[in-house]
């Protein structure tokens, strides 16, 4: 069975808001699905909900002894000097994992993807630099600074067959756009979407991205094509005023269908407001798709960037694909057959049930009569006696005659002895 669940993500002042769900406040803790107050996201086994540690609410957590068995957990911790858990914990000892699992979606902004760490000199305490062949000092870079970016670049290329947006580097020309690019030297941000909310894929032709400024939608990207190809379908400033190339009907960016990845390069203004969207920076810019999810799990907030920062809001809308596997068995009560209840009141009340009972026998009598509740037409009479049987369960049983399941009716159905019934039981594995 294929289906294709909604998944909304509204995003405001660094917070996610998941299908509309607003943050529901406990007795013990300010969010009831997480420790840590936070929203928008997926709670894996919904563990320690409304639970605060410090008010005498213990948490449940994973555990496991440390063995022969070798077992582990899949992830293994580190504890705060280095040392990894496993590796230095003694035969015998407990060790704790942590609940509640959650997931939710994350933003990463790239000011420059290809750019790598500086290099700092601890004995000048400055940046480390190097002389080039015009004798002009440079600055020298160490490990990439974007690691998740150049992870994906490979990913990039397999995309390339579906359009040719996904290519690292290209001089492809653009409908209403510039000619060429090279995604190691664009700014951009990256959305991360967990499996858990999509599922095998997410659905073609399904994904939404809206900007808002004061709550007024300045622009919206579709995949109308079905390709990858973010298109800009809605917003009209960038197309009014002469300084922008771009606008509707421009790329903004792709999707990554299997992956659950979004990654934005659009450079176009959607207004002409000025907003902080870097952690920590007083420098602003107007809005601009490569600036979309701020605030999504990325530590930027109102807070740390400019109060103008609370004026956009963000909203992420896509179907996912799930597919279960589903085992439809058929049960036959024919004619004549399932005409006994194992309910007492089957029975008519005050009979004996045993005929005889010894060390050797125990034998029930065979002459007990059944309750006739035929309905009558008529006020305190009964009509003629005839078998039937109200039928309120269903059993499952293997090869063996092992009963491995139940299945339970919602309404009790009424079975006579000239009447035969199918029941259809579907179970999703």
């Amino acid at each position: 069975m294929k289906a294709h669940p909604r998944c909304e993500f509204f995003i405001y002042n660094g917070r996610v808001y998941f299908n509309d769900i607003p943050q529901m406040s406990g007795t013990f803790s300010p969010n009831v699905l997480s420790t840590s107050g936070s929203s928008g996201f997926i709670s894996l086994y919904e563990y320690n909900i409304d639970k605060n540690h410090s008010k005498g609410n213990q948490f449940i957590a994973p555990f496991i002894t440390k063995d022969s068995s070798g077992l582990s957990f899949k992830t293994v911790l580190t504890s705060s000097d280095g040392l990894n858990e496993w590796q230095f914990a003694e035969y015998g000892d407990t060790l704790y994992g942590r609940y509640p699992l959650s997931a939710s979606i994350t933003r990463e902004y790239f000011d420059n993807p290809d750019l790598g760490e500086p290099l700092w000199d601890k004995d000048d305490s400055e940046f480390e630099t190097y002389v080039d062949d015009e004798g002009d000092s440079v600055q020298t870079f160490g490990e990439f600074r974007y690691r998740h970016y150049w992870a994906l670049k490979n990913k990039f290329r397999t995309y390339e067959l579906l359009s040719p947006h996904f290519a690292v580097s290209s001089s492809f020309s653009s409908s209403g756009g510039g000619i060429g690019w090279n995604k190691d030297d664009q700014a951009a941000s990256l959305i991360s979407i967990p499996t858990i909310f999509f599922g095998s894929e997410i659905s073609p032709g399904t994904v939404s991205l809206k900007m808002y400024y004061t709550g007024t939608l300045i622009g919206e990207l579709q995949d109308i094509k079905r390709n990858g190809e973010l298109i800009q379908v809605s917003g009209t400033y960038a197309q009014l005023n002469p300084n922008y190339a771009d606008g509707s009907g421009s790329v903004a960016g792709v999707v990554m269908y299997n992956d659950g990845f979004i990654y934005l390069t659009g450079g176009w203004a959607l207004n002409d407001e000025d907003v902080a969207f870097v952690y920590d920076s007083s420098d602003t810019d107007n809005p601009k798709w490569k600036y979309f999810g701020a605030g999504a799990n990325d530590s930027i907030n109102y807070t740390k960037t400019a109060a103008s920062f609370s004026n956009i809001a963000f909203k992420l809308k896509f179907d996912g694909t799930t597919e279960t596997q589903v085992l439809t068995m058929f049960a036959q009560a024919g004619k004549g057959e399932a005409n006994y209840s194992n309910n007492p009141t089957y029975l008519k009340y005050g009979q004996d049930k045993l005929k005889h009972t010894s060390s050797y026998v125990y034998e029930e009598n065979p002459d007990q009569l059944i309750t006739n509740f035929v309905s009558s037409s008529y006020s305190n009479y009964s009509a003629s006696f005839k078998r039937q049987v109200y039928i309120s369960k269903v059993g499952v049983y293997d090869d063996k005659h092992n009963l491995i399941g139940i299945a339970t009716l919602s309404n009790p159905i009424l079975k006579k002895e000239d009447q035969d019934y199918t029941f259809k039981i579907r179970l999703d594995i």
